[in-house]
């Protein structure tokens, strides 16, 4: 994982997310899933690339379960972006790099 990318728990997901000071993209992913590891490499280049506006944090649903049923998160990879401590945007499924930096764009 990137350095630019935060690791999210349950315990760490209030300080971590809901407080930050800037927009925040928590992508809810898990080992076994395919989808999420192909995105990965995509966030990780984001990460470094939107880091003065946005920052982009992982949550593995596996380990941590009570923040993804908060959220209603039903399939993964699922990202969530927070403003404010407020859900602004949802985006599900796996993406392409263009299609994130749209609905990271359109959120921020």
């Amino acid at each position: 994982m990137s350095t630019d990318i935060l690791n999210v728990t349950d315990s760490t997901f209030e300080d971590e997310v809901l407080r930050s000071e800037q927009p925040i993209v928590l992508d809810f992913w898990a080992e076994w899933c395919g989808p999420c590891k192909n995105i990965a490499p995509i966030l990780n280049e984001l990460a470094n690339e939107y880091k003065n506006k946005l920052t982009i944090a992982k949550i593995n649903i596996d380990e941590n379960q009570k923040t993804p049923a908060t959220y209603g998160v039903r399939g993964i990879p699922t990202l969530i972006l927070f403003k404010g401590g407020e859900v602004v945007a949802t985006n599900v499924g796996q993406a392409t790099k263009s299609q994130l930096e749209a609905f990271f764009d359109a959120n921020i």
